[in-house]
């Protein structure tokens, strides 16, 4: 048999072994009354457990090896956090150990214990040629209860490692919860080809000075697009020349450094989502909305959310163009509900996560994943691929979790450590 140590624990901590007549190699009779708590950390493999080997019982810590000589190698021989383990757990015992103190570790070899069926499982899935996850064979038959729980953990975990990268601009930002939502939503609204230079836009243009000039659309729109970069030349059309006169004077007032507008994509977009229509609908988002991430947080429905990003009208100059001074046949450029359901997902949804979890405050942590709940899917690749193999998916609650099962599990072949492989597995 071929396998790492990580599929030992496995059969230990599932008690997948043969259980009868359990005997340590010096010919004690053993009793395993608990198998101990997983340890991810350094240590023993397992703490807390509870046996009985001949006729005493101990409680302690297990370690797992794949031989017994892998004590040694491992240096658990000098490392006194090692001490006190009552139990070796082995596939094979090539040599018999013992502490400093002259005891004698008792020790339980699995090379005989462990069922054909389960190895040839577990080789199928970490070993086998599939093209798209490990269980792609299976996956689709896992029951709904099994599934839904382990897509809520991973979708958790998903957002718990999202949120770090909030927190830690929370912490630039001087615990300013308005601007670092301001600058994440703004980056969003950049939908990935336009994400960074969004971002560097909201950085170079604080919240606050905009604040300062919420009563004058022209005044927004003016710092907004002389920011992005978009104000240089001589324009040809009334409304630029206007938005031009307005941010030289205002650049001046605060000292304004424009971002390059070289940084902006064009190419592969549909006009609709050009930057400058995206500029628009955000400067038409600031001036409509009033301290925004407070009404996120107050409103507690998902059509609440919803409405802060409707009905949002851009200047009127855009429904007739997609670029400065180039006229186009009229059309409207309002957020698109694929749009909103977007910035909803990757922006609202993680803040309520990240605010609750910051300040242990359980109830935002559950209005995020209500919302993600509450939105469609998203469709990609990923999700595409899962559909095929059989997974209902109908939200963004279970399309984020599948991209997190997928990029983080199935990738890394990590079947022990999800409940999908766990399921499988135990079906022998």
């Amino acid at each position: 048999m071929i396998f790492p140590e990580d599929f030992l624990h496995y059969v230990w901590k599932f008690r997948l072994f043969e259980r009868t007549d359990l005997k340590t190699n010096d010919g004690e009779d053993l009793e395993v009354f608990s198998v101990g708590f997983h340890n991810s950390d350094s240590g023993p493999d397992f703490q807390n457990a509870r046996i009985k080997v001949g006729d005493t019982v101990w409680a302690g810590n297990v370690e797992v090896h794949l031989s017994s000589s892998d004590w040694k190698k491992h240096g658990h021989n000098s490392d006194d956090a090692y001490n006190n383990v009552i139990l070796h757990v082995v596939y094979r015992d090539d040599v018999p150990l013992v502490l400093p103190d002259g005891r004698r570790i008792p020790t339980l070899e699995l090379q005989n214990r462990i069922p054909d069926d389960l190895y040839i499982k577990y080789h199928q899935l970490v070993f086998g040629n599939q093209t798209i996850i490990p269980c792609e064979a299976n996956i689709g038959t896992i029951d709904s209860l099994t599934m839904h729980t382990w897509l809520t953990r991973v979708l958790v975990e998903r957002l718990e490692k999202k949120s770090a990268a909030v927190i830690n601009a929370l912490n630039l930002n001087r615990g300013d919860w308005e601007e670092t939502f301001y600058q994440f939503l703004a980056a969003n609204f950049g939908f990935k080809t336009n994400a960074l230079p969004f971002e560097l836009l909201a950085k170079s243009l604080p919240q606050t000075i905009l604040a300062k000039h919420k009563n004058s659309s022209m005044q927004i729109e003016a710092l907004i697009f002389g920011q992005a970069g978009f104000l240089v030349g001589e324009p040809q059309d009334e409304y630029p020349l206007k938005l031009k006169k307005e941010y030289e004077f205002l650049s001046k007032k605060y000292g304004l450094q424009a971002i390059e507008s070289h940084l902006w994509k064009f190419m592969r977009l549909r006009p609709p989502n050009f930057p400058t229509i995206r500029l628009a609908q955000f400067a038409a988002l600031i001036v409509h909305s009033n301290h925004l991430f407070s009404k996120v947080l107050d409103n507690k429905e998902v059509k609440g959310l919803r409405d802060l990003f409707t009905d949002i009208h851009v200047n009127p100059y855009w429904e007739t163009h997609y670029r400065f001074d180039v006229e186009s046949a009229p059309s409207a450029k309002n957020l698109g509900s694929s749009s909103i359901d977007i910035l909803l997902l990757n922006t609202l949804a993680l803040f309520l996560f990240s605010y609750g979890k910051h300040n242990q405050l359980q109830h935002y942590i559950n209005r995020s994943l209500q919302l993600l709940e509450n939105l469609p899917n998203e469709n990609n690749n990923i999700v595409a691929d899962f559909v095929n193999l059989g997974v209902k998916i109908n939200t963004a609650f279970e399309s984020q979790a599948l991209l997190e099962l997928k990029n983080n599990y199935c990738n890394n072949k990590k079947c022990l450590q999800c409940s999908v492989g766990n399921k499988i597995l135990k079906l022998v």
